[in-house]
């Protein structure tokens, strides 16, 4: 097959340390292991994108990578009885840009257990504008209900909702019914938020710093994409019974509370995964997410770009100056 473009990230033969990603020709064979090839059509940039091509360690873990965690795209071959040439696939995740050559490039390698059969009812950009953000923002809902947490038990507080989880959180859960207060950094995104279905934008000044053991009782539950303060912030003030589907760790990876909220209001600290997700609960929330994801609202936080734009948007992703979603659009 001939040669394509695609991101590319070495590593330091001194230090070991990744290198800043630079576009090169590549072909097929440099590209990891797998049983299915597939044209990509279109991806998005997650924070974790970002991350790695800043030259994170903690990201990228195999070299050289093609970073990029989403695929959108057509089957070109494949050597798997589930798929074949021309079907349409989403894969989100597993090691995909970290250990696994990943989606900025023209074509992609790929395991067909990885692999989902695109939803009719989302289209290849929508499916991008999705990608692991929008997917683990109905993980999170899905958590919380499986918690029992429903409208009628009281408001749900979403940190970083200018972001890709917040903005489809609040999107989701506005559909559901659900009332829910929008925390951001950028209070000029108030109307924005509150056209998504937020019914009231907070400062996220308000969680972020150190705050008391035991706050009054405020939420009855929450999703974050946070961690450190925020997130114990957030638990503190959740409501007996309640719980906090978390995600994230934008503020840190730390965890700087006490068990008070958990051993006298019963509240539940919810772990939220997305990479290795078993594809059962990959289907099922692809399934939500076709029946309770409004397609006018996505498309009103997205934004779309060329795969050429992907260094410098990934860039002011990580400076929290993108809301919404970008869908990079590969071809």
């Amino acid at each position: 097959m001939r040669e394509f473009d695609a991101l590319w990230i070495e590593a330091d033969k001194d230090s070991g340390a990744p290198l800043p990603a630079k576009w090169n020709k590549i072909t097929v064979d440099q590209l990891s292991p797998g049983d299915v090839t597939v044209r990509v059509t279109h991806t998005t940039i997650n924070y974790k994108d970002g991350l790695a091509l800043a030259g994170n360690p903690a990201v990228t873990r195999k070299f050289p990578m093609v970073p990029g965690i989403d695929v959108v795209g057509e089957v070109l071959i494949s050597e798997s009885d589930r798929f074949k040439p021309g079907d349409q696939v989403i894969l989100n995740g597993y090691g995909l840009g970290e250990v696994h050559t990943g989606a900025y490039a023209q074509i992609a390698r790929l395991k067909s257990e990885w692999l989902l059969h695109r939803p009719p009812e989302i289209s290849a950009p929508r499916a991008a504008a999705i990608g692991t953000a929008g997917y683990t923002a109905m993980l999170c809902v899905m958590a919380l209900e499986r918690h029992g947490i429903t409208p009628e038990h009281g408001q749900i507080a979403v940190t970083g909702s200018s972001g890709g989880v917040g903005s489809v959180a609040i999107s989701l859960l506005s559909k559901l019914g659900y009332e829910t207060v929008a925390f951001t950094g950028r209070m000029e995104e108030a109307d924005f938020l509150k056209s998504l279905g937020a019914t009231e934008v907070l400062n996220r000044s308000e969680l972020g710093g150190e705050g008391k053991p035991l706050g009054q009782e405020r939420w009855a539950g929450g999703v974050d994409v946070a961690g450190s303060h925020t997130l114990v912030n957030l638990i503190s003030q959740t409501k007996y019974g309640g719980a906090v589907a978390a995600c994230g760790l934008a503020q840190g990876m730390d965890i700087p509370g006490n068990v008070m909220p958990f051993i006298l209001r019963s509240v539940a600290l919810l772990g939220v995964d997305s990479v290795l997700v078993p594809m059962p609960l990959r289907e099922q929330a692809y399934r939500r997410l076709v029946q309770d994801l409004d397609l006018a609202k996505l498309d009103s936080l997205s934004e779309t770009v060329k795969l050429a734009d992907v260094p410098e948007r990934a860039a002011k992703i990580l400076k929290g100056q993108v809301r919404g979603r970008t869908i990079v659009e590969v071809d």
